[in-house]
């Protein structure tokens, strides 16, 4: 396939003195909003370790809205057909999720007694209900209208998850590459409800098998569906180390929001956003 010239040239970027609108008095405190942000930890219990999980959670929201910027940019470029700036993107947003992984690490040091201890002032609120995250599932093409349900008291939110449910996820884009590479993906996958889950296709793992089997001459197609498995790896790096620091915290116990807690991250470990990308790599 032929790649299209990157539509971003840095060089192109007008950085001179005209064209940058210079503020002598901005400070470091002042570009990053310091002030407001460093006001938004506030713990509802005297627990010394309430503090851990509010910015444990508030720098995880900002790290998704961060692979949220990223992806819908990438998928604009490849609706576009601009692959290479996509690329960089996704490599971005892999990086961005080994952050997200480490951070639980950082909240597997508070102990069930620590959690215990201010667990009650949470009263229903629950990650399940962060709809950054409900977001990021859906572009990724992990789509699932029930899941909206727990943004109906959130007008805005509710509104666009219900949008993005129903546009085509980074993966559906990138199987219209493959076609348009001249690989036959039947129709019913290239224009299908986008609402409802993807369900894997004989036809569209035949096309990766051949790209797969021939990587220098679909090189694009290749480097595209790598950078694919290491956004989807590192996913599910976060989904297992998520679930054992809920184990470690909280045993079997239900999560704050109803979820069944463990057995619920346990069955999320099964999802796949590119499954063919997967079985693929028992037919090579």
């Amino acid at each position: 396939m032929t790649t299209p010239s990157c539509p971003f040239n840095p060089a192109a970027v007008d950085v001179s003195d005209e064209a940058i609108h210079w503020d002598p008095a901005l400070t470091y405190d002042g570009y990053l909003g310091l002030g407001a942000m460093l006001e938004l930890q506030r713990p509802r219990s005297g627990a010394h370790d309430e503090m851990l999980f509010i910015v444990i959670h508030q720098a995880s929201e900002l790290w998704m809205k961060l692979a949220i910027f990223e992806v819908a940019a990438a998928m604009r470029e490849l609706a576009a057909g601009g692959l290479r700036p996509a690329l960089k993107m996704l490599a971005r947003v892999s990086r961005i999720q080994a952050q997200l992984t480490q951070s639980w690490s950082v909240l597997a040091t508070m102990t069930p007694s620590e959690y215990t201890a201010f667990r009650p002032v949470l009263g229903e609120s629950s990650g399940f209900q962060s709809f950054q995250y409900r977001e990021l599932e859906f572009r990724l093409g992990n789509k699932n209208s029930a899941m909206i349900r727990a943004h109906r008291n959130n007008p805005a939110a509710h509104a666009h998850l219900e949008q993005v449910l129903a546009e085509p996820s980074l993966y559906d884009l990138v199987l219209r590459l493959v076609a348009r590479a001249g690989f036959a993906i039947p129709a019913a996958v290239l224009e299908r409800d986008f609402a409802v889950p993807y369900t894997p296709s004989a036809e569209v793992e035949r096309a990766w098998l051949e790209v797969y089997r021939d990587p220098a001459r679909y090189w694009d197609l290749y480097e595209i569906a790598e950078k694919l498995v290491d956004v989807e790896h590192q996913f599910q790096l976060w989904r297992f180390s998520h679930l054992k620091t809920v184990e470690r915290i909280i045993g079997y116990k239900r999560g704050t929001g109803g979820t069944s807690g463990v057995g619920y991250l346990e069955r999320a470990l099964a999802l796949r956003f590119f499954p063919e990308l997967w079985t693929v790599r028992t037919a090579l």
